[in-house]
């Protein structure tokens, strides 16, 4: 019974949250009154939240309560290949993209073992935020071994990485071996997000490789929490 008591309270929740009872930004009733309006015990009432909250309808957050997540979320694709100019024009929302910073770095540790490059080699370093309805919502760092990418310009950045390296390079992009996680903002994160009240960003690494299996980018995308979902796609695809 109490099973399906947890479930019917999460139906109920949700219902409210779908009809705009709970708007976006609302908090939503305590613990405490939630278990006298249900007449139900706070472990039945604290499931229903926490099934809320992993299906991304509210955000618990210490000292505040629980607050309801804007659900219009938007598509992000994982384990394919799209462009942010393309992500753009699919989703038909009001966006730009700002570049932070463009230059060529010799690589680190880090990048040396991400990209599999050696000290000596030169990469492209990228730091783009994505705006998508006034609002800064994601922070692109790119990493472009210049072997395969010699040129690169403010206005390429701003446009489209992609359409340049496929229509003017003529380079084959083909897979991409991707990893996410969920970590703590950092000071990067606070700099150039719109973060709002989130302690936390969707991290999604990219390991992006040409038709001839050679590695040339690899990126790390940060999405702030309430704006992303998973979506899974598939290859590359070349549009003639």
């Amino acid at each position: 019974m109490s099973e399906n008591k947890y479930l019917s309270i999460y139906n109920d929740l949700l219902s409210k949250i779908e009809k705009g009872i709970f708007k976006p930004g609302m908090k939503i009733p305590s613990e405490n009154q939630l278990v006298e309006q249900y007449e139900t015990s706070r472990e039945t009432i604290r499931k229903a939240l926490n099934l809320l909250s992993e299906h991304g309808y509210i955000q618990k957050i210490k000292g505040k309560g629980s607050i309801v997540l804007d659900v219009r979320k938007f598509d992000f694709p994982i384990s394919g290949l799209i462009s942010f100019k393309e992500l753009a024009q699919k989703l038909g929302k009001p966006s730009r993209t700002i570049v932070e910073q463009l230059e060529t770095v010799k690589p680190d540790e880090t990048l040396k073992k991400h990209l599999h490059v050696t000290a000596r080699e030169d990469i492209w370093k990228v730091i783009r935020v994505r705006e998508i309805e006034g609002e800064r919502i994601i922070l692109d760092k790119d990493f472009f071994n210049k072997k395969f990418v010699p040129f690169l310009s403010k206005d390429i950045c701003e446009r489209s990485i992609y359409e340049y390296l496929e229509k003017e390079l003529q380079l084959k992009i083909s897979f991409a071996k991707k990893e996410f996680f969920v970590e703590e903002c950092n000071e990067e994160d606070r700099m150039y997000l719109n973060l709002k009240q989130y302690t936390h960003v969707v991290v999604v690494r990219n390991y992006v490789y040409l038709d001839d299996a050679s590695l040339f980018q690899y990126t790390e995308s940060r999405h702030r929490l309430d704006k992303f979902r998973f979506v899974d796609f598939a290859r590359r695809i070349h549009w003639h």
